[in-house]
């Protein structure tokens, strides 16, 4: 069972996060780099998959090879920067089935507002896998999470970027049994709902929307 709260520090995680934060990195560049990311931080999500095995036949003989068990997972983005995780992970994933919560923050309440919301059958026997780049106020996270256990999903975790104290700690007041799997930890909220040092806004930095 994964702990409420994981923080991968693998050095190449922690250097891709880095050239990531810095304000001169090219969309193009962020872009790859949230990719690769997302890739490295899913072997840790996913560290737990049920397995079985299956006879195969390899060049030198027969042998029981494990392979995954189960239904197919799903992988949920939240919209719209949720995306940039949702590609890297699905390469890795590739026979996942994928689904999206749209939130957008209200400027002024900082509180969520839904706008679409569509995801695969089934969830009650799949794991659910909920990913956005930023757990920041953690009011848009706890929503879709809110969502996604009414649409039947009981065997949720959430994968994010960054996240601020106050985001793990509006989770696990709403969601105490969803895990939360992140590269780092960073200082808190400013008066703007933006993490501090963070990397600005990941949606405007991944698709140019300055």
């Amino acid at each position: 069972m994964l702990d409420h709260l994981t923080v991968v520090k693998h050095p190449l995680v922690q250097h891709k996060l880095t050239l990531m934060r810095e304000k001169d990195t090219s969309t193009a560049s962020f872009r790859q780099l949230l990719r690769e990311i997302s890739q490295l931080l899913a072997f840790e999500i996913t560290r737990e998959l049920p397995m079985t095995t299956k006879r195969i036949e390899t060049p030198l003989c027969e042998m029981d090879a494990p392979v995954l068990d189960g239904p197919k997972l799903a992988l949920v983005s939240i919209l719209r920067a949720g995306n940039g995780l949702l590609d890297g992970v699905l390469e890795l994933i590739p026979s996942a089935r994928v689904g999206f919560v749209g939130l957008y923050r209200d400027e002024e309440t900082l509180e969520p507002v839904q706008y679409y919301f569509k995801v695969p059958d089934g969830l009650e026997n799949r794991l659910v896998i909920a990913v956005d780049p930023m757990l920041a106020t953690g009011n848009s996270s706890a929503a879709a999470v809110d969502l996604l256990k009414d649409a039947g999903a009981r065997d949720i975790r959430f994968l994010c970027l960054l996240a601020a104290p106050e985001g793990i700690a509006r989770m696990k007041e709403a969601h105490p049994d969803v895990p939360i799997v992140t590269a780092s930890v960073d200082d808190y909220l400013n008066d703007s709902g933006y993490i501090v040092p963070g990397l600005g806004d990941a949606g405007d930095r991944m698709f140019g929307t300055k």
